[in-house]
């Protein structure tokens, strides 16, 4: 944008002053930005320069301190004239502080965030505006992914004033419409369950003895019950009377459910004499409760994904193998098999431990493979277990599919009719050494690329050659990649129908899509 040459900010941006400023905000570690007006001959603000700036607050172009001695207009051409600048010109004619709580900005050029939400307060300040600005959009962004994920919500309620004040979160879980505000205290002790007032009293006890509580109580949402894990604090004043209490709730609903189910299973399994065919309906049942298995493929970011669980054909053995696939909000893919040593219920608990815990770092943001089998690892130690595990991440825009194992066997990469290993990291199974570490590899695919992680069930006979087991299934692959046709995973099932005598078998049989 042309500029007149008589148009002129209200500083040098060499004074003395604004060199002060400069250097004050540089160390200010937020969003804060002087402003100096520019001004036409007639006195009329035209413009505003950007005199200092703090380093650290970047703009949504990645920009800091660089911006100084630039105006306005050249840097957010889009601002001319909008709400944020008809405010600059307000504050600088009246003196009186303005606050913009949700500002939009609407970027514009490749790699910028094309809608952007920032909180905005202005100030007159030495012939110019003090800005202070918050980026909004992607805090809310990741607090809603990371509720949404975790099944999570947080609360706060002002002892003092009587307010609470709930996160979108806290509205799903309890079924409630934002509209009507959060539940009065007297409602949410009016859903607890009768049977867990005394978890409510003792949670009192705890914060008022100063420590943080952490109770699984039972709550009446709708129609349902709900388990809720609530994980609450009490902030003080100077003289120590509480004056706020903090919670997060988590609805853990799904685990307590397949807990109870595990234990009334176990009742019935050390207590009653079955036939063989009632024992493996009661191992299916079990498997089903912990991780059901879909009968059709899932459709992921740029995947088709087939599951396939056989449970051991000899007398009930429920083993510890698990998967996980689900596409993650960044749009990423993960895909991850494991197996638990041992048999029975064990076994079993222990997978369901590892399965959740995955759930839950997958929900804070923990996306590296390497990261995720290393805490399993210090997991499975806690727990004295041990068990192998292979984990990847896919990201369908580049189809890079990263990935590591900790003792598993390798997975199975079939290509126009050529089948073969993934590659071989080193990893040691899980729960042996905490300090291991898990070195990753990464491929790339292509379209119509089979993918085949698997657990040993699979492969391993104890009368047999493995490694004849491991030609069939790579003949397999092959013929599928070969000629994909119609369905291709579908036609997989079959050839993948490898019921183990002794050992559990678990399948996650990857397409890439075209």
């Amino acid at each position: 944008m042309s500029r007149a040459p008589a148009e002129v900010a209200s500083r040098s941006i060499a004074d003395p002053m604004v060199a002060a400023v400069r250097q004050v905000l540089a160390a200010i570690p937020a969003g804060c930005t002087w402003l100096l007006p520019v001004r036409a001959p007639d006195g009329a603000v035209v413009d505003f320069l950007v005199a200092a700036a703090s380093a650290q607050g970047r703009d949504v172009h990645g920009r800091g301190a660089e911006r100084v001695g630039q105006r306005l207009s050249a840097l957010y051409p889009g601002m001319v004239a909008g709400p944020l600048w008809q405010a600059y010109h307000e504050v600088l004619a009246t003196g009186e502080p303005a606050h913009l709580p949700d500002f939009r900005y609407a970027g514009h050029g490749a790699g910028v965030v094309t809608d952007s939400v920032f909180d905005v307060t202005v100030y007159r300040v030495l012939d110019g505006l003090l800005v202070w600005w918050q980026r909004l959009d992607e805090h809310r962004r990741r607090l809603a992914r990371t509720e949404l994920l975790g099944s999570l919500g947080w609360a706060e309620y002002d002892l003092v004033t009587g307010r609470s004040d709930w996160s979108p979160g806290m509205y799903r879980i309890f079924e409630r419409d934002p509209a009507l505000g959060p539940m009065s205290r007297a409602d949410q002790a009016a859903a607890l369950l009768p049977d867990d007032h005394g978890l409510r009293e003792t949670a009192w006890q705890t914060l008022d003895s100063g420590a943080a509580s952490d109770v699984t109580v039972r709550f009446r949402a709708g129609r349902t019950v709900k388990y809720l894990r609530i994980l609450s604090d009490v902030a003080r004043d100077e003289g120590g009377a509480p004056v706020k209490i903090y919670a997060v709730v988590q609805d853990v609903t799904a685990r307590e459910r397949s807990r109870s189910a595990i234990e009334q299973l176990s009742d019935q399994l050390r207590t009653r004499e079955t036939t063989a065919l009632a024992e493996h309906r009661l191992a299916a049942q079990l498997q089903n409760l912990i991780q059901p298995v879909p009968r059709e493929p899932l459709s992921l970011a740029g995947l088709e994904v087939l599951v396939g669980y056989l449970p051991a054909e000899s007398a009930l053995r429920v083993g510890g193998d698990w998967y996980h696939a689900e596409t993650l909000p960044d749009g990423s893919v993960v895909l991850a098999v494991g197996d638990v040593a041992g048999h029975g219920l064990e076994a079993a608990s222990g997978m369901a431990h590892l399965r959740f815990a995955l759930v839950a770092w997958l929900s804070i943001g923990i996306r590296e493979p390497a990261a995720l089998l290393g805490h399993m690892n210090r997991l499975c130690g806690q727990l004295a277990i041990t068990g192998t595990a292979v984990i990847a991440v896919f990201d369908p825009a580049t189809r890079r599919l990263a990935w590591a194992r900790a003792g598993h066997p390798l997975p199975m990469l079939s290509r126009a009719g050529a089948t073969g290993d993934l590659g071989r990291p080193a990893g040691m199974l899980l729960g042996a050494d905490p300090a291991t570490r898990y070195p990753v590899v990464t491929t790339e695919l292509r379209g119509d690329d089979v993918l085949l992680l698997y657990t040993d069930g699979l492969v391993e006979r104890r009368a047999g050659n493995p490694e004849d087991e491991l030609a069939a299934v790579r003949s397999a692959l092959s013929a599928l990649s070969g000629q994909p046709g119609a369905r291709p995973l579908a036609r997989l099932r079959e050839a993948l129908h490898r019921p183990s005598p002794d050992d559990d078998t678990c399948t996650l049989a990857v397409r890439v899509l075209p």
